[in-house]
């Protein structure tokens, strides 16, 4: 039973890790996609 429990904890923090880097990591793209687009509209 205890070992079922570890298991079920350990992958739902997993999972929880796992989201939330993927998610920081999209918001970066954005962030990064937006200054560039910046970038271009003051270049020309």
């Amino acid at each position: 039973m205890m070992k079922k429990l570890i298991l079920a904890v350990s992958i739902i923090l997993y999972l929880t890790v796992f989201t939330g880097c993927h998610t920081v990591h999209g918001v970066g793209q954005d962030i990064e996609s937006a200054g560039e687009s910046i970038q271009k509209a003051t270049d020309k």
